[in-house]
């Protein structure tokens, strides 16, 4: 039996909390971080909430003057150790709650935290590399929130759907310019020559803690990041491509469709990180 902090208090799994009238269910009116807890603390902590608050300001919510990143942390320690988890992956959804559309009864938000645990050898370099498929039923807009991580994930809930159906560990999410961005649920990156790239934020990716803390790890070193707009050709005609996000670092690819990568160089970069910032990637 899992608990879950429902604006403050802690309920069981499953309880119900959301009624017809509630805007996150009727709109998708919110956002969320998921962020990992490991040897007693979340990691990135101030990436992880200034994106939310950045959001919440872009989503035009009323923040209580008790509504801190330090009421959420003393929070989720709380659930975590309700929990008996020694290791877990974070959820923090943030929604606006009842009303229509355009009458909500308040802008102040509502937050639910879930928690649950991780596998011991989640921070290690998969030995299996991932199959990866292309999904274009849906395009990613570029606009002022395609960074975020709000709660009108359509493209990316179809994508995961049609990986599954494709029996592929995940799928490329492509933009409005038919341009990759990023897959359901990680930020991409490629080697070609040596050479590392990524897709620019401007392109529509998700602003992933992570992509930004690898970027700014290998800054300066022979896998400096430049980042580009990513097209199909460019990810097919790479020789190494691995994926990134907030839980399991990084992880590489085998194949896209029917390209097949190494991962030569991604094991040195795996092990550059583990040595230079062990406190995200171990």
């Amino acid at each position: 039996m899992l608990y879950f902090n429902y604006n403050g208090k802690i309920l069981k799994e499953h309880t119900p909390i959301a009624g017809p009238d509630n805007r996150g269910l009727r709109y998708g009116d919110g956002l969320f971080e998921t962020i990992k807890y490991k040897d007693a603390q979340l990691v990135l902590p101030d990436e992880h909430f200034a994106r939310l608050w950045k959001g919440l300001q872009l989503l035009q919510f009323e923040i209580p003057k008790l509504f801190t990143a330090e009421m959420l942390q003393s929070s989720i320690t709380q659930l975590v150790q309700k929990n008996n988890l020694a290791t877990a992956r974070i959820r923090v959804s943030v929604i606006r709650g009842d009303g229509g559309l355009y009458d909500a009864k308040s802008h102040a938000p509502q937050y639910i935290i879930q928690c649950w645990p991780l596998p011991e050898n989640h921070a290690r370099l998969n030995e299996n590399g991932l199959q990866l498929c292309l999904y274009k039923e849906a395009r990613k807009s570029i606009d002022a929130f395609c960074n975020l991580k709000h709660n009108n994930y359509l493209p990316y809930i179809m994508g995961a759907l049609h990986a599954k159906k494709n029996h592929c560990n995940d799928a490329l999410v492509y933009n409005s310019h038919n341009r990759i961005c990023d897959t359901t649920i990680a930020n991409v990156f490629i080697i070609k020559n040596g050479l590392l790239y990524t897709a620019a934020l401007a392109e529509g990716c998700v602003a992933g803690v992570t992509r930004k803390c690898i970027i700014q790890t290998l800054s300066g070193t022979e896998y400096h990041v430049s980042e580009i707009e990513l097209t199909e050709d460019l990810v097919l005609d790479a020789d190494e491509v691995f994926t990134c996000n907030a839980m399991y670092n990084i992880r590489w690819v085998d194949s896209i469709a029917h390209k097949k990568y190494s991962n030569h160089h991604i094991r040195k970069i795996y092990e550059f990180l583990r040595a230079t910032n062990p406190v995200v990637f171990c």
